[in-house]
């Protein structure tokens, strides 16, 4: 039976790729000459430090502007608020969100039967897999699915006949 995944997936090598390349901006920018801004990555998790609070503001649109061009959607990406110390220095944690949370798995699973499409959906942890007899059918779902907006990013794998 034909049948296929709906994910949430973010590429790691990716994200590394993208950070690397904010590290380098960071290095050459004149308005960074001599300051202590820096980018971790922890997990699921980009922690920037800056002196103060405009300099973080800075990192955060160089990091946003490196992963949009590495092709990392920015709705897997939450900027935290950023936490300023009494002395001025600035932090500020970016969550990376990696698999489908319960809340839009249910709300693609309800898209999809409001659709009357000729299918089955199982939310299965952090994917929704689809199942139909027909590929015609899946493949109509598929294109449903991508011209709708949903809070997450999402891939389609492991089509199967």
């Amino acid at each position: 039976m034909p049948s296929f995944d709906i994910v949430s997936q973010i590429n790691s090598m990716e994200i590394d790729n993208a950070l690397n390349q904010a590290r380098k901006e960071l290095a050459n920018r004149f308005d960074f000459k001599d300051s202590k801004a820096e980018i971790l990555l922890e997990k699921d998790e980009i922690k920037l430090s800056a002196e103060d609070q405009f300099k973080i503001r800075a990192l955060v649109d160089i990091v946003m502007g490196k992963l949009a061009k590495r092709g990392i959607s920015l709705k897997s990406v939450e900027k935290g608020e950023p936490d300023v110390s009494p002395l001025g220095h600035a932090r500020q944690a970016i969550k990376l969100k990696n698999g489908l949370d319960q809340p839009v798995a249910k709300q693609i699973t309800g898209f999809i039967r409001d659709g009357k499409f000729k299918v089955t959906t199982q939310i299965q942890g952090a994917e929704v897999r689809v199942n139909s007899k027909s590929r015609d059918e899946l493949q109509a779902v598929i294109g449903a699915v991508r011209a709708h907006d949903f809070a997450a990013a999402l891939q389609f794998v492991n089509f199967r006949d």
